[in-house]
């Protein structure tokens, strides 16, 4: 039998600031709510006390954000998808964005244990007028401690309902896909960033957001396993792929940092529990 851990954020505007509501049930917690820039801006730090998610364990994140709040969500560690005897590992969210509200979704990587059966579902309801930007950081074993992911499977779903939906599965066994140069040439970390409207972003800035993405990947070590599009007048996506995690967080945080004053004339202000 595994956990069924709920976690509920509610974001409301009170004058200029955003009110953080949560209610949970089971092993998931709000560890801190900062407002390091200003009453407008709501940093929120997720935990999971038991450490990791084994197969049968259901996480399910609900975030709702009333009009004119920005709430930044993410995580002290990465989320682990440990060894399954058998059942699957769910984790699920769900965050409904209304018009004029700003969600950033930054949580650290997501790590697939050897012999692990997971999947990971993110959902986005982007109201018109709404925005995000967001990143998702896999690991598939522990390249660092040369532990390879030679078992188990994990399923990755992003989806901004009606306009994107990406949704893969990457199995152990499937070396060709893993180790092709057009798989994954053998790197076993994988990203994609986002940013991403309720409604078409304005050309010129869906350009600038593009261009600024390239210029940033352009003189990065990961120059090679990276690239930026927008399949959608709505959404630009980032994807790239890296032997360890730190590279790839270290671009995702550039590009940030580059996008958010972008879209919000806003300076990077990375949350304080990345420095730890």
């Amino acid at each position: 039998m595994g956990w069924h851990g709920h976690l509920h954020l509610q974001y409301t505007r009170d004058g200029e600031r955003t009110v953080a509501l949560d209610r949970h049930h089971g092993p998931l917690r709000v560890l801190q709510r900062l407002y390091p820039e200003g009453e407008a801006i709501c940093h929120h730090v997720l935990v999971h006390p038991p450490g990791g998610i084994v197969g049968g364990d259901v996480l399910d994140i609900t975030v709702e954000q009333a009009a004119g709040t920005h709430a930044l969500i993410t995580t002290p560690s990465a989320t682990r998808f440990y060894r399954s005897a058998g059942e699957v590992a769910r984790q699920n969210l769900v965050a409904r964005v209304a018009p004029g509200a700003r969600l950033e979704w930054l949580p650290l990587e997501t790590i697939a244990y050897r012999g692990c059966l997971a999947e990971n579902r993110l959902r986005f309801e982007l109201a018109p007028g709404a925005l995000m930007l967001g990143w998702e950081m896999l690991a598939l074993g522990l390249p660092a401690a040369d532990e390879a992911f030679t078992r188990g499977r994990i399923t990755q779903h992003l989806e901004l309902p009606g306009t994107w939906l990406e949704r893969g599965t990457l199995a152990a066994e499937d070396t060709l896909l893993l180790d092709s140069p057009l798989g994954l040439g053998g790197q076993r970390v994988l990203g994609t960033l986002w940013a991403a409207s309720g409604e078409a972003l304005p050309p010129a800035l869906r350009q600038a957001l593009l261009d600024a993405a390239r210029e940033v990947m352009a003189v990065h070590p990961l120059n090679a396993g990276a690239g930026a599009t927008s399949p959608d007048p709505t959404v630009v996506v980032c994807r790239a792929l890296a032997p360890r995690v730190e590279p790839l967080f270290g671009l995702w945080r550039a590009l940030r940092a580059r996008w958010r004053g972008l879209l919000w004339q806003l300076d990077e202000a990375p949350p304080r529990i990345w420095r730890m």
